[in-house]
């Protein structure tokens, strides 16, 4: 189970550091855009990405 963990945490460091590796200018100009929005927008987002995370993990497990 740990080591799935440790799997799992490593693929999302992977996935995120992709954007600013690969688009620098556009990544933070996205990122600059979410400063902006407010708290329950950016709970929102959270609260739809962590849905479509576990979406996803019921479908291809």
């Amino acid at each position: 189970m740990l080591s799935s963990l440790l799997l799992a945490f490593a693929l999302m460091l992977i996935l995120e550091g992709l954007l600013p590796f690969l688009v620098p200018k556009i990544w933070r100009e996205g990122f600059r855009r979410m400063t902006e929005l407010g708290d329950g927008q950016l709970r929102f987002l959270g609260l739809s990405s962590m849905l479509a995370g576990l979406i996803l993990l019921m479908i291809f497990k």
